[in-house]
């Protein structure tokens, strides 16, 4: 485990955006041109959209910004939750933020890791279930195979507690489809499981499943990259 080295601060003003070439995940490339942002224990820049805000109220409370899309101040993060539990044990997450935004009257729950982890991944359950409705979302194990071989699937994945020789299976399709037979491209594994994907889905068994559209794929990313 990386030990956060120091507590250079960021806030939520814009740098220019700079274009970089990255693979979100496994599943597709794209060219990004976010804004950038740093991360206040590490100074590690990277797009916004892979990394934590965490709200600042008026009155000093700190919460988790799931969707970064909350008013007012906000500092960014882009650790593993042990990595946030060790720097709020040291005083280093208080320090920085108080630091930043001048402000010595913090409150920081001492459940923040578990709060941020819970919101994640609700995000990324409740974008699931809109491309569900919006017919992006292609499930069950015949249909994702039928489709991939196609080339009608930008993005595949699996659900944490699913079989190799299942994953295997559907890997293969979709490297042919994309004509990419060799190259050893597999789906996401989600860090999700099945139970958690059937109740956010409404269908029973929910261990595969994939999207059609590369739009679908990048906003299905963005929550996904965060929960990661």
């Amino acid at each position: 485990m990386r030990t956060p080295t120091n507590e250079r601060v960021s806030s939520d003003i814009s740098e220019a955006p700079k274009a970089r070439s990255g693979e979100p995940g496994e599943a597709c490339v794209k060219q990004s041109t976010a804004p950038q942002r740093s991360c206040i224990l590490t100074g590690e820049t990277a797009d916004r959209d892979s990394l934590i805000r965490l709200a600042i109220s008026p009155d000093g409370e700190v919460w988790p910004d799931p969707l970064a899309k909350a008013p007012g101040r906000g500092a960014w993060i882009a650790v593993s939750r042990a990595q946030l539990e060790t720097a709020m044990g040291k005083g280093q997450l208080k320090a920085g933020i108080a630091r930043s935004f001048k402000n010595g009257k913090l409150t920081i729950p001492d459940s923040l890791p578990e709060m941020i982890e819970a919101g994640l991944r609700k995000a990324l359950l409740d974008r699931l279930g809109l491309e569900k409705k919006s017919g992006q979302l292609v499930l069950g194990n015949d249909r994702i195979a039928q489709s991939a071989r196609m080339g009608d699937i930008a993005w595949l994945a699996h659900a944490s507690d699913a079989a190799d020789d299942g994953c295997s299976k559907l890997d293969q399709a979709w490297r042919v489809g994309r004509d990419k037979e060799g190259s050893g491209e597999r789906g996401i594994r989600l860090p999700l499981d099945r139970e958690a994907l059937s109740v956010a889905l409404g269908r029973e068994n929910v261990v595969h499943l994939a999207l059609q559209g590369r739009s679908a794929a990048d906003r299905v990313m963005q929550p996904l990259a965060r929960l990661q």
